[in-house]
């Protein structure tokens, strides 16, 4: 049963389909998954081709727009627009610590979530894409990960592609996450330089926090318990267009003077929960580094250990030293699922992952090579999510693909650039720019 309803500017249709786990394995046990229907209000009688929006994370549902928000204003001018929860997030049969334990222990956990990588995300795409566009192909829009989803739509079903559009997501087609890594700890430290050149009073506002945090390791009210090293991934932020100035702000009224002595305040303690608790997407820290898995190798943790070769990173040494402390960026960790008690009780599931070495191929190299499908792809010129030297070498593999560099906007270029980053890509397809 559909449910349609208005917001301004917009007419809105929630969706819930039903699909196989594993597709694989079609009359096998099935999900559901969610995606709202977007149209402009004096177009929904129209016969409009079809976009669907694929969320970067991996982990997180697709945005709540009211009315006609962001890049939605540009796209509802040519289609009817399908904001996807991907399966696994959002009001897609959630994974997370209260329903993973149906699955059984942590072996059969990390079995189920093992099927909630592209090429699964993909499948569900295809699976709902005839009964909505009565089986015409339609342009897929992939922001980040949505953007390797994307890619992995190109290299197993194109024949379901009019267009393709990535923002911020052309992945190695070949590259392991040991790879992707050591291309992102020097990306980080020059975002990390770049701020400090920008606020040079934060250089020991962040070395007293952490120090702070070496001593005492608070736990926040949510249960968090709050580590240097945990501190150090807030440098996640800086790959967002105005990251550098959100760290800014967060990191000036730090501290408060108590009976006791200095101590971190509550209003700091509570934005930091906010920012690093996988509550609400536990999907992102689950299956991170398994969205660059294939070839028979496990990920093993990846990002700790390179960032083993890069002492630099750690806070300790760097206190000891008294050289600026580096945050961090897009990484999880084994401490992630101990400091987290969203992520605990899936610590083993999480180790399962890490070993597994049973991962298929995600993309075809051959196909790829010989795409058709009009593909534009907007590559961020020091990207700290994403490698830009990855990309661009992914960009001569994929026939026909033309990208957009730039070092106007950050990784979230997306959001920031709205109508004018989409509409340029779009005409990029179409040979109009």
């Amino acid at each position: 049963m559909t449910v349609s309803y208005r917001q301004p500017g917009v007419v809105l249709t929630d969706h819930r389909f039903t699909v196989p786990l594993d597709h694989d394995r079609p009359t096998g046990e099935s999900i559901e998954l969610f995606a709202r229907e977007v149209v402009a209000s004096d177009k929904a009688h129209q016969n409009l081709p079809w976009m669907v929006y694929l969320q970067g994370g991996p982990g997180f549902g697709a945005n709540r727009f009211v009315g006609r928000q962001a890049w939605l204003d540009r796209a509802l001018k040519d289609f009817r627009v399908l904001l996807l929860d991907q399966r696994g997030t959002g009001a897609s049969t959630p994974a997370n610590r209260q329903t993973l334990p149906l699955r059984g222990g942590p072996r059969e956990q990390a079995d189920h979530l093992a099927l909630f990588r592209a090429d699964s995300i993909v499948r569900d795409c295809e699976a709902i894409r005839p009964g909505l566009t009565g089986g015409a192909p339609w342009t897929v829009l992939g922001q980040s990960f949505g953007g390797f989803c994307t890619v992995r739509y190109l290299s197993s079903a194109p024949e379901g592609l009019s267009a393709a559009v990535i923002t911020g997501g052309l992945p190695s087609l070949d590259a392991h996450a040991d790879d992707v890594y050591r291309a992102a700890y020097p990306r980080i430290e020059r975002k990390v330089a770049a701020h400090y050149a920008r606020y040079p009073q934060d250089v020991e506002r962040a070395r007293r926090i952490a120090e702070y945090l070496l001593q005492h390791e608070p736990v926040l009210n949510g249960g968090y318990r709050l580590t240097a090293e945990a501190f150090q991934s807030l440098g996640i932020l800086l790959g967002g267009s105005d990251g550098s100035h959100r760290l800014h702000y967060l990191l000036e009224d730090a501290f408060v003077r108590t009976p006791q002595g200095h101590a971190l305040s509550d209003a700091f303690q509570e934005e930091v929960q906010g920012l690093l608790s996988y509550a609400g997407h536990p999907l992102y820290a689950l299956v991170h580094e398994a969205c660059y898995a294939q070839g028979g190798r496990p990920t093993a943790w990846s990002a700790e250990r390179v960032r083993a070769e890069f002492p630099q990173f750690d806070a300790a040494k760097t206190l000891a030293d008294d050289g600026p402390l580096l945050f961090t960026g897009e990484s999880v960790h084994p401490w992630t699922f101990e400091t987290d008690p969203a992520l605990r009780p899936l610590r083993d599931t999480a180790e399962e992952l890490a070993a597994r070495t049973d991962w298929a191929p995600l993309y075809d190299p051959a196909r790829l090579a010989a795409n058709e499908v009009p593909v534009a792809a907007a590559v961020y010129h020091d990207d700290m999510y994403v490698d830009a030297g990855h990309s661009l070498r992914t960009a001569r593999a994929v026939q026909g693909l033309r990208t957009w560099v730039t070092d106007e906007f950050e990784h979230d270029g997306l959001r920031a650039g709205g109508p004018r980053v989409l509409d340029r890509l779009l005409a990029l397809t179409r040979d109009e720019v």
